[in-house]
């Protein structure tokens, strides 16, 4: 009788138990195959001494740079992140596929988490914190298997689309597509330079975001966190290095909040929204600008 009562609890508790332990491994995998594709194409970047450089080269690395720059920062960072602009269904996705070229895995992966490091900066549960090592804050987190996984309750406002959802599963298509168009371009080296070589160059300069930007620059607002405004870091990035005013309202599309602060990315989303593509561009109120400039009752809240 006791045995016949237990028996149905066995088959059910095992799966049970091995699924957690079954998802852990799967982590491990997949962080051992990014670290593995990452250094792969920084070593690839080597055979540049043996195809050397053309012009046409040159000219592909620049193109696929800055393009891709541009589909981080707006694409990635400002829309899927934050929302600071609205656009129409087929530029958003565009803006997903062509970020998805920089190999920084797909939309949903790369917004939910920046919105997760906004919401723990600095603190146990942040992504990328400087606290946790330059490195770490700068590369290492991208091999924590922790992070492996698309924090789908983060980002339900974009997962509702399905397009975005097969992109953000299959988000090595682009990348393997960009590359085959610069092989088709230029041979050897144009694939060396319109893919690995831009590819490498973009990495860091988007993740100097995560660990320049919180050591070393101005702070001109009084954020609970680390982060700084970095004119080096905003030149690489088309303007994410105003870091500081970044935290301070991560809500709008200029990051740059001075004329002085040179924002790329701003000024191309004024260009697209002159042409209609893009609309409903947030920008921060005065207040948020210049705090001394609020009513008292507005200083005395925040």
């Amino acid at each position: 009788m006791s045995s016949t009562s237990q028996s149905p609890a066995t088959p059910s508790s095992a799966p049970a138990t091995r699924r957690p332990r079954a998802r852990a491994d799967s982590r491990l995998a997949e962080s051992r195959s990014v670290s593995l594709a990452y250094w792969g194409v920084h070593v690839a970047c080597f055979l540049a001494f043996f195809t050397g450089v053309s012009a046409s080269d040159f000219a592909l690395f620049a193109a696929t740079l800055a393009v891709r720059t541009f589909a981080i920062t707006a694409g990635y960072h400002r829309y899927f992140a934050h929302k600071s602009y609205q656009t129409s269904r087929w530029f958003q996705f565009v803006l997903a596929f062509l970020g998805a070229t920089a190999t920084q895995k797909g939309p949903l992966w790369w917004a939910g988490l920046h919105r997760r490091h906004h919401a723990y900066t600095d603190r146990d549960g942040d992504v990328h914190s400087p606290k946790d090592g330059f490195w770490y804050s700068h590369q290492g987190w991208i091999f924590d298997p922790r992070w492996s996984d698309t924090p789908e309750d983060l980002i339900r406002d974009f997962a509702k689309f399905p397009e975005l959802v097969w992109l953000n599963r299959w988000h090595v298509v682009p990348p393997i597509l960009l590359g085959a168009l610069c092989f088709a371009v230029g041979g050897l080296s144009g694939l060396v330079w319109g893919y690995f070589i831009s590819t490498t160059v973009l990495w860091h300069s988007t993740y100097s975001v995560n660990s320049l930007a919180h050591r070393f620059g101005s702070r001109r607002y009084d954020t609970p966190d680390t982060s700084r405004n970095n004119l080096l870091v905003a030149l690489l990035t088309f303007g994410e290095g105003w870091h500081n005013n970044h935290h301070h309202y991560m809500r709008s599309v200029r990051q740059g909040f001075f004329w002085w602060e040179i924002d790329v990315t701003y000024y191309a989303l004024l260009g697209l929204e002159r042409l209609g593509v893009v609309w409903d561009l947030r920008l921060p109120p005065a207040s948020v600008v210049d705090p001394s400039s609020a009513a008292p009752e507005e200083r005395a809240a925040a």
